[in-house]
């Protein structure tokens, strides 16, 4: 199916009806729109032919329209929609995206750079004001961490599929090179100030480089092809076919009202997604890393490195950080149970298991639960491994699925409620931690 998308010179019989056309076309155009002037706007009061609908206004502009070139073609779908669809914008619509994910790195930036500076400060005077300034540049990081990350998932949920699977896959190949940064500065660092200036000035080189590569991705023809607004459609909540199609529809330019998109049909659409995400993270951040950070090695009365020095930082960050890359990337090749299947919050549920498994392994120290059932180092390996590939695989599959059962001009908004539903996740989760660790 191929789109113009672009005015096309006009043959001679085209130029001959623009200039019958031209003359009655004010007079046509009023005649059409008419009733939509004099009150409410209602559905009855569209005009209803939607092919009459954008020949008056091309008309007014002097303008040739540009149909798709396919004859299975439903000009519904590209006809201007209902006066509720005409608002749905980005759940942000306030901020343009490139304001919001630009200053989220800014700031993030200058944190950091600050942060790089009080490294090699001596703040044992101030120490009182030193903790709050920290406490409160962690807060700031937090809130503009969420906000570049909505609206970096919430872009790309316009994008095709392997553009917001290669997204999330890059979130874990972080998690993996900060792991495994960790253990070289545990196994050459002897300097804890040397450390952290290393860690600060690497982030602030990443960060720079997210912001140089950011302004390069507004300059690519591909991304500013899905990038474009489209026309909005009718959403009604159900029976719309998933977006996601080979062919983008036609862009046009954005309308100067905005207002937020209808949130209760996204809801309504991605609820079952939603208990997936939030039930998957859930139970990640119940175990990870509140529990399998205090699995201590069964030889660690031998004194040995490994027992002792490495074995938390290589089965508990490192192991599940690749094993969470892996899973997020097999969703590549691999992309079942779909959306609506039921097997997929079956499989979220099933992760709950892992949750008994891990509190019965060498856990320490234990006040209720003094029995420790899985005697071997190679179970906290083995549990480790299972819980990083599901919750790559599974969270992944979700997150994905959520923009695309969605109309385009919804898909922003419908990744930003996705990572809502992964942070409500982890917020949850985190709370649960603290009860169960108490009960072991």
């Amino acid at each position: 199916m191929t789109f113009i998308t672009a005015p096309t010179p006009p043959t001679e019989l085209q130029a001959a009806l623009s200039g019958l056309t031209k003359k009655h076309c004010l007079r046509s155009f009023w005649t059409t729109h008419r009733p939509a002037c004099r009150g409410p706007r209602t559905t009855s009061m569209l005009p209803t032919s939607s092919s009459s609908a954008w020949a008056s206004a091309a008309c007014c502009r002097g303008t040739f329209l540009s149909w798709p070139r396919s004859t299975g073609y439903s000009n519904s779908a590209t006809a201007p929609a209902q006066p509720r669809g005409r608002s749905l914008r980005a759940q942000t619509s306030w901020v343009p995206i490139r304001v919001r994910v630009l200053a989220s790195l800014s700031v993030m930036l200058a944190i950091f750079v600050l942060m790089t500076v009080l490294v090699k400060v001596d703040t044992s005077s101030w120490t009182p004001s030193f903790f709050a300034l920290t406490i409160g540049c962690m807060a700031i990081l937090s809130g503009t961490s969420i906000i570049f990350n909505s609206s970096i998932f919430g872009m790309t949920g316009s994008f095709p599929m392997r553009n917001s699977q290669a997204l999330i896959s890059g979130g874990a190949m972080g998690g993996t090179i900060s792991a495994v940064a960790s253990l070289v500065d545990l196994a050459a660092s002897s300097d804890v100030t040397d450390s952290a200036l290393a860690f600060f000035l690497t982030a602030d080189v990443f960060l720079a480089l997210c912001i140089g590569l950011y302004l390069l991705l507004l300059r690519l023809d591909y991304a500013r092809y899905y990038m474009k607004p489209v026309w909005p459609a009718m959403f009604s909540g159900d029976g719309q076919p998933p977006q996601d199609s080979p062919s983008p529809p036609l862009a046009a330019a954005r309308s100067s009202d905005s207002s937020t998109p209808p949130l209760r049909p996204i809801l309504k659409r991605t609820a079952g997604l939603g208990f997936c995400i939030i039930y998957i993270f859930f139970v990640t951040s119940v175990i990870f890393p509140a529990i399998s950070t205090n699995i201590e090695s069964l030889s660690r009365g031998s004194g040995s490195l490994w027992a002792t020095k490495f074995f938390v930082p290589l089965t508990t960050f490192l192991l599940y950080n690749v094993a969470d890359l892996c899973g997020r990337q097999i969703t590549a090749w691999v992309q079942v149970p779909g959306p609506r299947s039921k097997v997929l919050p079956g499989l979220a549920l099933l992760r709950t298991c892992l949750v008994p498994l891990f509190v019965l392994c060498n856990y320490q120290p234990r006040v209720r639960l003094r029995r420790v059932v899985f005697q071997s180092d190679a179970y906290p390996v083995l549990f480790t491994s299972l819980l990083g590939l599901s919750n790559g695989y599974l969270s992944t599959l979700a997150l994905i699925y959520g923009p695309k059962i969605v109309p385009r001009e919804l898909a922003e908004a419908a990744g930003v409620v996705m990572t809502f539903y992964l942070c409500l996740g982890l917020m949850l989760g985190s709370a649960c931690s603290a009860l169960i660790v108490h009960l072991i």
